[in-house]
Protein backbone atom coordinates (compact mmCIF):
# COMPACT_ATOMS: atom_id res chain seq x y z
CA UNK A 1 0.00 0.00 0.00
CA UNK A 2 2.30 2.48 -1.13
CA UNK A 3 4.18 3.61 -4.48
CA UNK A 4 7.54 1.78 -4.94
CA UNK A 5 9.85 2.60 -8.01
CA UNK A 6 10.22 -0.97 -9.13
CA UNK A 7 8.55 -3.67 -8.19
CA UNK A 8 8.34 -4.96 -4.70
CA UNK A 9 6.13 -6.30 -1.83
CA UNK A 10 4.97 -4.45 1.14
CA UNK A 11 3.25 -6.62 3.80
CA UNK A 12 1.88 -5.91 7.55
CA UNK A 13 1.31 -1.24 6.81
CA UNK A 14 0.19 0.55 9.19
CA UNK A 15 -1.36 4.61 8.55
CA UNK A 16 -1.27 6.52 11.48
CA UNK A 17 -2.59 10.53 10.82
CA UNK A 18 -3.14 12.62 13.86
CA UNK A 19 -3.68 16.65 14.68
CA UNK A 20 -2.34 18.34 17.50
CA UNK A 21 -1.54 21.70 18.69
CA UNK A 22 1.96 21.63 19.14
CA UNK A 23 3.91 23.84 21.74
CA UNK A 24 6.43 24.93 19.68
CA UNK A 25 5.29 24.39 15.97
CA UNK A 26 1.40 25.37 16.73
CA UNK A 27 -1.29 23.34 14.60
CA UNK A 28 0.51 20.20 13.33
CA UNK A 29 -0.43 16.92 11.44
CA UNK A 30 1.47 14.01 12.33
CA UNK A 31 1.86 10.92 9.64
CA UNK A 32 3.07 7.61 10.79
CA UNK A 33 4.15 4.99 8.52
CA UNK A 34 5.55 1.24 8.54
CA UNK A 35 5.24 -2.10 6.33
CA UNK A 36 7.62 -4.61 5.79
CA UNK A 37 9.27 -4.33 2.57
CA UNK A 38 10.87 -6.94 0.09
CA UNK A 39 12.34 -5.88 -3.12
CA UNK A 40 11.74 -7.38 -6.44
CA UNK A 41 14.19 -5.64 -8.24
CA UNK A 42 17.41 -6.39 -9.25
CA UNK A 43 18.63 -3.01 -8.01
CA UNK A 44 18.19 -0.59 -5.56
CA UNK A 45 14.19 0.31 -4.98
CA UNK A 46 12.31 3.18 -2.96
CA UNK A 47 8.95 3.97 -1.30
CA UNK A 48 7.68 6.88 -2.16
CA UNK A 49 5.10 9.11 -0.46
CA UNK A 50 3.02 12.73 -1.19
CA UNK A 51 2.77 14.52 1.63
CA UNK A 52 0.31 17.46 2.01
CA UNK A 53 2.94 19.66 3.52
CA UNK A 54 3.11 23.34 2.77
CA UNK A 55 6.93 22.90 2.86
CA UNK A 56 9.48 20.45 4.88
CA UNK A 57 12.81 19.86 5.73
CA UNK A 58 14.93 16.64 7.56
CA UNK A 59 13.91 18.15 11.11
CA UNK A 60 10.45 17.38 10.00
CA UNK A 61 11.73 14.25 10.40
CA UNK A 62 11.53 12.62 13.69
CA UNK A 63 13.97 9.83 15.08
CA UNK A 64 12.02 7.08 17.42
CA UNK A 65 15.44 6.55 18.76
CA UNK A 66 15.20 2.41 18.30
CA UNK A 67 11.19 2.50 19.43
CA UNK A 68 10.26 0.09 16.65
CA UNK A 69 7.00 -0.63 17.87
CA UNK A 70 5.09 2.91 18.36
CA UNK A 71 2.32 1.74 15.73
CA UNK A 72 2.48 -1.32 16.74
CA UNK A 73 0.95 0.09 19.91
CA UNK A 74 -1.27 1.63 18.54
CA UNK A 75 -2.77 -1.28 17.01
CA UNK A 76 -2.62 -3.35 19.89
CA UNK A 77 -4.90 -0.53 21.76
CA UNK A 78 -7.18 -0.78 19.33
CA UNK A 79 -7.44 -4.77 18.51
CA UNK A 80 -10.04 -5.73 21.22
CA UNK A 81 -12.57 -2.95 19.99
CA UNK A 82 -11.76 -3.57 16.04
CA UNK A 83 -12.82 -7.45 16.49
CA UNK A 84 -16.05 -6.36 17.37
CA UNK A 85 -16.65 -3.40 14.71
CA UNK A 86 -17.62 -3.89 11.35
CA UNK A 87 -14.89 -4.16 8.44
CA UNK A 88 -14.15 -1.18 6.52
CA UNK A 89 -14.27 -1.91 3.28
CA UNK A 90 10.04 24.19 11.01
CA UNK A 91 7.74 25.68 8.93
CA UNK A 92 10.00 27.65 11.69
CA UNK A 93 13.08 26.44 10.13
CA UNK A 94 11.21 24.38 6.86
CA UNK A 95 12.87 24.28 3.58
CA UNK A 96 11.77 26.38 0.38
CA UNK A 97 9.80 24.25 -1.94
CA UNK A 98 12.48 24.36 -4.32
CA UNK A 99 15.48 22.65 -1.87
CA UNK A 100 15.97 19.49 -2.12
CA UNK A 101 17.47 17.39 0.96
CA UNK A 102 19.08 14.11 1.41
CA UNK A 103 19.90 12.47 4.69
CA UNK A 104 20.04 9.03 6.48
CA UNK A 105 16.83 7.93 8.63
CA UNK A 106 16.56 4.17 10.20
CA UNK A 107 17.13 1.89 7.51
CA UNK A 108 16.24 4.62 4.45
CA UNK A 109 18.23 7.08 2.83
CA UNK A 110 15.40 9.85 2.00
CA UNK A 111 15.37 12.55 -0.88
CA UNK A 112 12.98 14.87 -0.05
CA UNK A 113 11.04 17.34 -2.18
CA UNK A 114 9.30 20.31 -2.56
CA UNK A 115 8.72 19.83 -6.29
CA UNK A 116 8.69 16.23 -7.95
CA UNK A 117 10.63 17.82 -11.16
CA UNK A 118 13.38 18.15 -8.97
CA UNK A 119 13.88 14.83 -7.89
CA UNK A 120 15.99 13.47 -11.03
CA UNK A 121 18.89 15.64 -10.86
CA UNK A 122 19.50 15.32 -7.42
CA UNK A 123 19.61 11.44 -7.16
CA UNK A 124 23.13 11.28 -7.76
CA UNK A 125 23.48 12.29 -4.01
CA UNK A 126 21.76 9.06 -3.00
CA UNK A 127 24.06 6.27 -2.07
CA UNK A 128 24.69 3.97 -5.08
CA UNK A 129 23.57 0.73 -3.39
CA UNK A 130 20.21 2.54 -2.42
CA UNK A 131 20.20 4.69 -5.40
CA UNK A 132 16.98 3.67 -7.51
CA UNK A 133 16.27 4.41 -11.56
CA UNK A 134 12.32 6.24 -11.26
CA UNK A 135 10.26 6.29 -13.95
CA UNK A 136 9.53 9.52 -16.19
CA UNK A 137 6.31 8.68 -16.17
CA UNK A 138 5.92 8.28 -12.78
CA UNK A 139 7.70 11.76 -11.77
CA UNK A 140 5.68 13.44 -14.37
CA UNK A 141 2.01 12.25 -12.75
CA UNK A 142 3.35 13.41 -9.54
CA UNK A 143 3.84 16.77 -10.87
CA UNK A 144 0.38 16.96 -12.55
CA UNK A 145 -1.30 15.71 -10.04
CA UNK A 146 0.83 16.59 -6.67
CA UNK A 147 2.00 20.12 -7.51
CA UNK A 148 1.69 21.37 -4.32
CA UNK A 149 2.67 18.32 -2.30
CA UNK A 150 6.10 17.45 -0.52
CA UNK A 151 7.66 13.92 -1.79
CA UNK A 152 9.57 11.47 0.57
CA UNK A 153 11.44 9.25 -2.01
CA UNK A 154 12.81 6.06 1.28
CA UNK A 155 15.57 4.54 -1.17
CA UNK A 156 16.65 1.14 0.52
CA UNK A 157 17.77 -2.45 -0.82
CA UNK A 158 16.84 -5.32 0.74
CA UNK A 159 15.82 -8.54 -1.13
CA UNK A 160 14.24 -10.03 1.99
CA UNK A 161 11.63 -8.32 3.91
CA UNK A 162 12.17 -6.24 6.49
CA UNK A 163 10.36 -4.46 8.85
CA UNK A 164 11.41 -1.08 9.21
CA UNK A 165 11.15 1.29 12.27
CA UNK A 166 8.13 3.41 11.63
CA UNK A 167 8.33 7.08 9.94
CA UNK A 168 7.16 9.99 12.20
CA UNK A 169 6.80 13.02 10.64
CA UNK A 170 5.02 16.31 11.52
CA UNK A 171 4.01 18.96 8.91
CA UNK A 172 2.08 21.96 8.62
CA UNK A 173 -0.70 20.35 6.43
CA UNK A 174 -2.45 22.04 3.43
CA UNK A 175 -5.98 21.97 5.36
CA UNK A 176 -5.31 21.84 8.94
CA UNK A 177 -9.51 20.00 9.06
CA UNK A 178 -9.00 17.53 6.60
CA UNK A 179 -6.44 14.40 8.10
CA UNK A 180 -5.12 12.52 5.04
CA UNK A 181 -2.75 9.32 4.77
CA UNK A 182 -1.22 8.85 1.64
CA UNK A 183 -2.53 5.26 0.35
CA UNK A 184 -2.15 5.28 -3.34
CA UNK A 185 -1.07 1.89 -4.22
CA UNK A 186 1.16 0.95 -7.26
CA UNK A 187 4.31 -1.61 -6.81
CA UNK A 188 5.32 -1.91 -10.22
CA UNK A 189 7.45 0.99 -10.81
CA UNK A 190 5.11 3.28 -13.04
CA UNK A 191 2.61 5.68 -11.91
CA UNK A 192 -0.75 4.11 -10.34
CA UNK A 193 -4.18 3.59 -12.38
CA UNK A 194 -6.54 6.22 -10.54
CA UNK A 195 -9.46 4.00 -11.66
CA UNK A 196 -8.02 0.81 -10.38
CA UNK A 197 -9.44 -1.32 -7.21
CA UNK A 198 -6.86 -2.43 -5.07
CA UNK A 199 -6.45 -4.83 -2.43
CA UNK A 200 -5.84 -3.37 0.96
CA UNK A 201 -4.48 -5.38 4.25
CA UNK A 202 -3.11 -2.57 6.80
CA UNK A 203 -4.22 -0.94 9.64
CA UNK A 204 -5.35 2.79 9.82
CA UNK A 205 -5.13 4.99 12.74
CA UNK A 206 -6.07 8.26 13.65
CA UNK A 207 -5.61 10.46 16.86
CA UNK A 208 -6.34 14.10 17.74
CA UNK A 209 -5.41 16.06 20.98
CA UNK A 210 -8.94 17.49 21.44
CA UNK A 211 -10.71 14.56 21.48
CA UNK A 212 -13.82 14.47 23.98
CA UNK A 213 -13.32 12.10 27.31
CA UNK A 214 -13.88 8.52 26.22
CA UNK A 215 -12.80 8.89 22.86
CA UNK A 216 -11.05 6.40 21.54
CA UNK A 217 -8.42 3.40 23.00
CA UNK A 218 -5.64 4.97 25.42
CA UNK A 219 -2.21 3.62 24.02
CA UNK A 220 0.59 2.24 26.51
CA UNK A 221 3.74 3.88 25.18
CA UNK A 222 6.98 2.54 26.64
CA UNK A 223 8.88 4.67 29.24
CA UNK A 224 12.00 7.01 28.56
CA UNK A 225 10.23 8.57 25.24
CA UNK A 226 12.34 12.17 24.43
CA UNK A 227 10.12 14.91 24.54
CA UNK A 228 10.06 15.52 21.06
CA UNK A 229 8.80 12.18 20.12
CA UNK A 230 6.37 12.13 22.75
CA UNK A 231 4.64 15.59 21.75
CA UNK A 232 3.93 13.97 19.25
CA UNK A 233 1.71 10.71 19.96
CA UNK A 234 -1.57 10.64 20.99
CA UNK A 235 -3.06 9.62 24.26
CA UNK A 236 -5.63 7.50 22.35
CA UNK A 237 -6.12 6.36 18.58
CA UNK A 238 -9.03 4.95 16.82
CA UNK A 239 -9.01 3.42 13.38
CA UNK A 240 -9.77 -0.37 11.87
CA UNK A 241 -8.13 -2.68 9.98
CA UNK A 242 -9.03 -1.94 6.07
CA UNK A 243 -9.40 -5.43 4.17
CA UNK A 244 -10.75 -6.61 0.82
CA UNK A 245 -10.37 -4.27 -2.33
CA UNK A 246 -11.18 -0.34 -2.26
CA UNK A 247 -10.57 2.57 -5.04
CA UNK A 248 -7.00 3.38 -5.36
CA UNK A 249 -6.33 6.44 -3.47
CA UNK A 250 -6.06 7.94 -0.49
CA UNK A 251 -7.06 7.72 2.97
CA UNK A 252 -9.27 10.91 4.44
CA UNK A 253 -11.49 12.24 7.17
CA UNK A 254 -12.08 15.28 8.54
CA UNK A 255 -11.44 16.37 11.90
CA UNK A 256 -15.05 17.05 12.80
CA UNK A 257 -16.18 13.52 11.87
CA UNK A 258 -13.06 11.88 13.86
CA UNK A 259 -13.68 13.77 17.21
CA UNK A 260 -17.52 12.31 16.56
CA UNK A 261 -15.31 8.88 15.91
CA UNK A 262 -17.33 8.27 12.59
CA UNK A 263 -15.00 6.09 11.16
CA UNK A 264 -17.88 5.36 8.40
CA UNK A 265 -17.20 8.99 7.50
CA UNK A 266 -13.33 7.75 6.62
CA UNK A 267 -13.03 7.56 2.45
CA UNK A 268 -10.38 7.18 -0.57
CA UNK A 269 -9.63 10.34 -2.06
CA UNK A 270 -7.25 10.89 -5.11
CA UNK A 271 -5.36 13.42 -5.83
CA UNK A 272 -6.44 17.12 -5.69
CA UNK A 273 -6.27 17.98 -9.26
Amino acid sequence: MCISAAPAAFSETTLYTGRLRHPEHGLVHVLGYQNSAANLADGPNAMLLHIPALSMSRRNFVSVGGHRDLLSRMVEALTPAAAAGPALMDWMGAAPRSRVEVFEHGVYTVLLAGNAALIPAELYRVPPEKRPRLDPALLEFYAEHYPEHTFAVCCFDNAEAERAEPLVIRYEPHDPDLLVAPALDAHTGGPPDLDAQVPVDHWVVFGTDEAPDGWGEPVKYPGGLRHELRDLLPAAVTGKRCTGTLPNGDFAITHADLLREDLDAVRRIGPPR
